[in-house]
């Protein structure tokens, strides 16, 4: 079995070691350094070169973005390295900013699946593999919201129509969207296709395109 090295960085302390313990002993994960703030993150990613990194949103210096800025560190200097956020909070404009340069790779979930270790190892895995791992409660928050603004287009879906989208936006494939939801395949991609037409979004099928624009669209509004 492929270990997967992961820097992770997070201002707590105990935060930092409690979750060091848990991914070093799931096996296949590996801790190749915990950081504290921004600095320590940046030089242990130059340093270690790790398949995930693991970050929270809020760190010193300035306890505003320093984990997107990470993101974007790694897009730009090590485009094959995986990225996985943790916030208290659902923030669609860092799911806009995270998501903008593609989905490939990258990550949201809420802290409160560090104490899930299933959870959060699983969401590691499918970063560290090329794909999407968004948290079903920032789905869910991000449709919520565009519902409670007036999104005439979003309304226009219907319940299994939604249901299929938060799914998309989840990096889910037609074939597990259609086993979550008991539904045929073919059921599935016509479902897509009409989501995607109510929706003015880009009709393409693979899997990644997908992901974004249906994340785009309920962090912002378009594709």
């Amino acid at each position: 079995m492929t270990r997967v090295r992961v820097v992770f960085a997070d201002d707590s302390f105990l935060v930092r070691e409690g979750v060091r313990r848990m991914l070093d002993a799931s096996g296949d994960l590996e801790v190749v350094a915990a950081c504290a703030d921004l600095d320590e993150a940046l030089d242990a990613v130059a340093e270690h070169l790790p398949e995930v990194v693991l970050t929270d949103i809020r760190m010193p210096p300035t306890h505003t973005d320093e984990g997107i800025r990470v993101a974007a560190h790694c897009r730009r200097a090590h485009p094959e390295m995986g990225v996985l956020l943790l916030s208290q909070y659902v923030e669609p404009s860092y799911v806009k900013v995270l998501l903008e340069q593609g989905t490939e790779r990258r990550g949201y979930l809420l802290k409160e699946r560090i104490a899930q270790l299933d959870d959060l190892t699983a969401a590691i895995r499918t970063v560290a593999e090329g794909g999407t791992a968004i948290d079903p409660k920032v789905v869910e928050a991000l449709v919520q919201g565009r519902s409670k603004v007036g999104d005439s287009s979003l309304a226009r879906l219907s319940r299994r129509e939604r249901e299929v989208l938060a799914a998309i936006a989840q990096g889910r494939t037609n074939r597990a969207v259609a086993a979550d939801l008991v539904l045929s395949q073919h059921a599935v991609e016509k479902h897509i296709n009409s989501i995607f037409a109510k929706l003015d979004l880009s009709g393409d099928q693979e899997h990644h395109p997908r992901v974004r624009a249906a994340l785009l669209y309920l962090a912002e509004g378009r594709s």
